[in-house]
């Protein structure tokens, strides 16, 4: 910038400082707009996946639930050729609510450790976006 252009309050393009400065004020507000969406594209995206893949884990787990069921009732039918019925169907209950309590705690450890999603793609794309504008800021 020359000095009468430093004097004048222009740019090297000739256009006044403040015009410039609200240009880039501009340009970097429609960037973060645009990184937002982006962000929110990519957690809808991994938000219907979730869906779509907690649906499936519901669907096994009915029915396995109802495998089990009859794993159960196999059980204490085997049960009963050598204790009485009550005994069997007393025995199987029990081993039920001891796995029952052993997959609780096992589940509460998997809580525990759960990290919520990041949008990735949205990041490492804010971080390009401001080293380019710092690679701009020092020419």
């Amino acid at each position: 910038m020359s000095t009468a252009d430093h004097r004048s309050g222009h740019g090297s393009a000739g256009e006044p400082v403040g015009e410039l400065v609200a240009q880039a004020s501009q340009q970097i507000s429609q960037l973060i707009r645009q990184e937002l969406r982006l962000a929110q594209a990519e957690m809808t995206q991994k938000g219907k996946r979730f869906g779509v893949g907690g649906g499936l884990f519901g669907g096994a787990g009915m029915v396995a639930v109802l495998a089990l069921q009859a794993l159960v009732a196999t059980a204490i039918a085997a049960l009963t050729l050598v204790l009485p019925v009550w005994a069997s169907a007393l025995i199987v209950t029990g081993v039920l609510f001891l796995t029952a309590a052993a997959l609780a705690m096992a589940g509460k450890k998997q809580v525990g450790q759960a990290t919520p999603p990041v949008p990735e793609q949205a990041i490492d794309s804010v971080k390009a976006d401001m080293a380019e504008i710092k690679e701009r800021a020092h020419r």
